[in-house]
């Protein structure tokens, strides 16, 4: 087996601090109404919001997905047959059993807006009621805000990201010498998106990015291996982590009209999200942090805990209400933990297994229609 096609367990466990690092984000965006101006920048305006990325560890999702989306496409025994059906039940599955989740949550315990302050997530971004029609376009992947479960937003590029891989790697193969340039230009792409408010812009070089490191993934590894390289790595990593979170250091210096440098920050986030996917299979101490039992555990539910948290922690804010935020963020993450581990066993694992049968299916008979 190449390198090229074995698995990278690491990259599992980066997976899993990235889902846990978005349920962390959404704690913080409900305690964020209860909290002083101080407090909020102590939290955000530091190295201490490496511990709660919000979007940034989407963009990490995005990355990964680039990567490992893309990774069988390379293989000799790749058939575009199998891979569309498979992986459009991959998504498709576990995001209809987590509406199913989260309807079942906002009929059980009644949703009062009234209760929560104007602006906040709990208000915003939670649905206090579901129709047939709501529920059947969040399961669509198509609309571009959802409030029965707040992160679907970010599944719906991951639908056209599957859409289009064979794009995606047509470009990065055809481009493989000049990866670099390539790479240099999905970076700035998504500056731009920032800047001119184009979410396709923004998001399709992350994915983009992903797939380069894929197509040079064996160049990459030969790279790490020289040993005057391996002293690069602790300094990548700082600015892997900067780049990631440039935007929220920079607030205090940047004044209210600085909106230009504030978007150039923020369109590096995705740079810096590809930098922490690339440090995780070149740098051994990253790599062996990432695969720790209790990283792999949490990587191997992160799907599940990614769909199920939103409707959990919106549920616990309307049921405890906003002035118990402290409690909501105690009981918060052991109980989207738990319900996760529970959403993995019966619904995202056996998605997986059926999705399996389904694309092994349809390759089958596209062969006997070949022949």
């Amino acid at each position: 087996m190449s390198d090229t096609s074995a698995r990278i367990t690491g990259l599992d466990g980066l997976r899993g601090f990235a889902s846990l690092a978005v349920v962390l984000y959404h704690l913080s965006l409900i305690a964020r109404p209860e909290l002083s101006e101080t407090t909020w920048a102590w939290l955000t305006q530091s190295p201490l919001k490496l511990l709660f990325p919000g979007t940034e560890s989407v963009l990490v999702f995005f990355a990964l997905s680039g990567l490992v989306v893309a990774l069988p496409a390379l293989r000799p025994d790749f058939a575009w047959s199998r891979y569309y059906p498979a992986r459009l039940m991959r998504l498709y599955l576990p995001v209809f059993g987590a509406l199913i989740f989260a309807t079942v949550l906002i009929v059980a315990i009644p949703r009062d807006p009234a209760s929560m302050p104007s602006g906040s997530w709990l208000r915003d971004a939670q649905a206090t009621s579901v129709t047939p029609f709501s529920f059947l376009a969040e399961a669509s992947l198509l609309p571009s805000s959802y409030d029965i479960d707040n992160v679907l937003w970010s599944l719906r590029w991951e639908l056209f990201f599957s859409l289009l891989l064979p794009l995606f790697v047509w470009l990065a193969i055809r481009c493989r010498r000049a990866s670099p340039y390539l790479a240099a230009g999905a970076g700035l792409a998504t500056i731009a998106g920032r800047i001119l408010e184009i979410d396709a812009l923004v998001y399709f070089p992350v994915f983009l990015l992903g797939t380069l490191v894929a197509i040079n993934l064996d160049s990459i590894r030969a790279f790490a291996q020289r040993q005057r390289n391996r002293m690069l790595w602790p300094a990548l990593a700082v600015l892997s982590g900067g780049l990631l979170i440039a935007s929220w250091l920079a607030r205090p210096i940047l004044d209210d009209g600085s909106e230009l440098a504030t978007d150039v920050l923020w369109g590096l986030a995705g740079v810096g999200a590809t930098l922490i996917v690339l440090l995780v299979i070149v740098w051994p101490v990253l790599r062996r942090a990432c695969e720790r039992p209790t990283a792999i555990w949490l990587g191997r539910i992160s799907f599940s805990l990614y769909l199920v948290h939103a409707p959990v922690l919106g549920t616990l804010g309307y049921l405890l209400g906003l002035e118990r935020w402290w409690l909501v963020c105690l009981i918060g993450l052991p109980v989207s933990l738990g319900i996760s581990a529970l959403f993995y066993r019966w619904v995202e694992r056996p998605s997986h297994l059926l999705a399996r049968r389904i694309g092994s299916y349809a390759a089958q008979r596209a062969d006997a229609r070949a022949g």
